[in-house]
């Protein structure tokens, strides 16, 4: 049988509308992993007391 390959293909960096997905360096032991950054879904507001009636 034939040993896996040592070298992993570079993977094209993926996007959606609120994710973005980078692949990693391999490590020592050969494990590529992939970075997930998150953009925000929504806007944060400070908050402010609303007026006295």
């Amino acid at each position: 049988m034939s040993e896996q390959k040592k070298i992993r293909p570079k993977v094209p960096e993926g996007q959606t509308r609120f994710v973005t997905t980078r692949q990693k360096e391999p490590n020592e032991k050969g494990f590529v992993g992939y970075e997930t950054i998150w953009k925000p879904v929504q806007k944060e507001v400070e908050y402010t007391t609303p007026k006295r009636p």
